[in-house]
């Protein structure tokens, strides 16, 4: 094995810790498992070149990014451009593997969700958060939350008895949602991060509901949700994330708002609530519990 494989192997170890395999120098693109990951998940991915100057990206799918390695700098512009050609092939293809990845994985949503049922109002996290089943199916013990992007079910967030919380592999999250309620014109639709918090608006305020899942994807689902549904009243409901340095749900929400053009609300907290709670759901299990 070559020097050139050892040193991109140290790489590679530099970012993601220990590895015990070297490389494959094949100028195609390879999986592995990221130490620290979920356990027979395959998140981190590589590509190697030899012939001429020896160069390699890599990075992570979950963590999204990447990085590249030479042996050493271009010598002259031919090299320059072949490293350029080497950069724009890796990035073709890691496009055509995410592309595969989503299919696939929307594939395995559809076919949980038909061997699914409703799920049942008892269930352990429908239980602990004071919300209805709604849209919401079960697999054995497993909650099913349906995220649809240009009205595909592509992906579920698979919701376990003790509150664990996982999407499919490779399936896609961004611009995704899942919907509560029936969107009308001229009507309020909120985006909000958790179904949870999600669930609980629609309960309160019989609004239709877009449930973006997480803080990134607020503007990303909302962007959609505009231009498909450009007659209602868009409103982001955002988390208030008092006790975490720089308040990310705040941040995130302001910011998405601010991009789409639209309101945002916020928990409307009385000052006795503790920090610890961030959301619309916290907020209302918490005042059912201190009536």
């Amino acid at each position: 094995m070559t020097d050139a494989v050892i040193l991109f192997r140290d790489a590679l170890q530099s970012v993601f810790g220990p590895l015990d395999w070297l490389p494959e120098p094949d100028g195609h693109i390879h999986r592995f498992h990221v130490p620290g990951d979920r356990t027979g998940s395959r998140n981190g991915w590589y590509v190697l070149h030899l012939d001429g100057i020896a160069f390699g990206l890599f990075g992570s799918w979950k963590a999204g990014g990447s990085q590249s390695w030479s042996s050493r700098q271009p010598a002259d512009p031919l090299e320059a451009r072949l490293i350029e050609q080497r950069i724009e092939q890796a990035r073709r293809q890691r496009e055509a593997e995410r592309q595969q990845r989503q299919r696939l994985a929307a594939v395995e949503a559809q076919r949980l969700w038909s061997a699914s049922a409703p799920a049942a109002a008892d269930h352990p996290y429908l239980s602990r958060k004071g919300v209805k089943p709604h849209n919401a199916r079960q697999l054995g013990s497993v909650l099913l939350i349906p995220l649809y992007h240009a009205g595909r079910l592509v992906n579920l967030q698979r919701i376990y008895p003790d509150g664990g919380k996982r999407f499919l592999p490779g399936a896609l999250v961004t611009g995704t949602y899942s919907p509560l309620g029936r969107i009308e014109t001229e009507q309020q639709l909120y985006l909000c991060e958790g179904w949870a918090t999600g669930a609980t608006i629609h309960e309160h305020t019989g609004a239709a509901v877009a449930c973006a899942m997480n803080a990134g994807n607020l503007y990303p689902a909302g962007d959609y949700l505009r231009r498909r549904y450009p007659e209602a009243v868009l409103i982001v409901a955002g988390d208030d994330d008092r006790q975490t340095e720089g308040n990310p749900g705040r941040t995130a929400a302001n910011k998405a708002a601010a991009d789409l053009g639209c309101g945002v609300v916020f928990p409307p907290w009385s000052g006795e609530e503790p920090l610890s709670l961030s959301d619309f759901n916290d907020l209302r299990q918490w005042r059912e519990a201190h009536p």
